[in-house]
């Protein structure tokens, strides 16, 4: 039963994310909502809404570890498991405009993660901080941005269209996400594996789906500002939206064993933002080395209980 939990909150996250983000934008163009505004939130943060409702589902079902692992995981695969793939699929250039104010944005969220992270504990107040954070970046994103291109890799729906994804979107999100935390967990206590543990990898990858499927997308029709922003965005997003608002609905106690999980995900922010200020462009040569990476960080995992 926990297995066919895992398997419909998966299914459920990857079609529910994509109807959510797709309903959303028709929804924000039929009501001359500015593109820029799309781009920001919307495609970046939208594709983040199964990492933000699984959280929260995790805390509230008193699985803080789930939570806590969704985000640092999810972390890691988009940079190393999905941006990996889409240089496969086709070199990812690195010339976005506002790369240097979104590398400070991505670096800074990743190391405060790890400094609340020792301190044992997310608190309701360090919650409330992230979220005031995530303002001043979307405030700062909204004057400074300039209007991104109309194709967002995402096609415009009619309103009544666009209205009834939106709802079936959110609706299988949540859905989704608690048959996947409902299973999860029944898995982890079943075989033994730490929470933090089935966080880190089956939710995080579950959750991601939507980043996959979007940057997988921008890669093939060459939209390489798309799939980088779409990423850096998320990573964004995740720590400073997606446990701000855990942190705000349940303090999230940290364990020591993800600690060094939370080291990698800073590493691999750092691997990411030293190669896009290094180099051009994210080759293929280094997309088969992120998935590499990731093999090992997974092998690793499966050493650790």
């Amino acid at each position: 039963m926990d297995i066919l939990l895992v398997a419909f909150g998966l299914v459920a996250l990857l079609v529910g994310g994509d109807l959510l983000v797709r309903g959303a934008v028709g929804v924000a163009r039929r009501f001359n909502v500015s593109p820029m505004v799309i781009g920001l939130t919307l495609v970046g943060f939208g594709t983040s809404a199964p990492e933000l409702v699984t959280s929260v589902s995790a805390a509230l079902s008193g699985v803080p570890a789930i939570a806590l692992g969704n985000v640092v995981g999810s972390n890691i695969a988009n940079i190393l498991l999905i941006l990996g793939v889409a240089a496969l699929i086709r070199p990812v250039a690195a010339h976005m405009p506002s790369m240097p104010r979104e590398a400070l944005w991505v670096g800074g969220s990743a190391v405060l993660l790890v400094l609340l992270s020792l301190t044992g504990q997310i608190a309701t107040l360090a919650g409330a901080g992230l979220l005031a954070l995530l303002a001043v970046y979307l405030w700062g994103a909204f004057r400074s941005a300039d209007d991104p291109p109309e194709d967002l890799s995402i096609p415009t729906d009619p309103l009544p269209r666009a209205t009834v994804y939106l709802i079936a979107g959110l609706a299988l999100t949540i859905g989704g996400a608690i048959a996947l935390v409902d299973g999860a967990t029944g898995i982890a206590r079943a075989y033994g594996v730490p929470e933090a543990v089935i966080g880190l990898t089956l939710v995080a990858v579950g959750t991601s789906l939507p980043e996959l499927a979007t940057t997988i997308m921008a890669a093939r029709r060459g939209q390489s500002d798309v799939a980088l922003g779409n990423i850096l965005g998320s990573g964004i997003f995740n720590i400073l939206g997606i446990l701000g608002t855990t942190a705000l609905v349940a303090p999230l106690p940290v364990e020591p064993s993800i600690l060094p999980d939370t080291l990698i995900m800073l590493a691999t922010t750092a691997l990411l933002l030293g190669l896009l200020f290094w180099r051009t462009k994210i080759s293929r040569r280094t997309g088969a080395g992120f998935l590499l990476l990731y093999a090992g960080y997974m092998a690793w995992l499966s050493q650790t209980f």
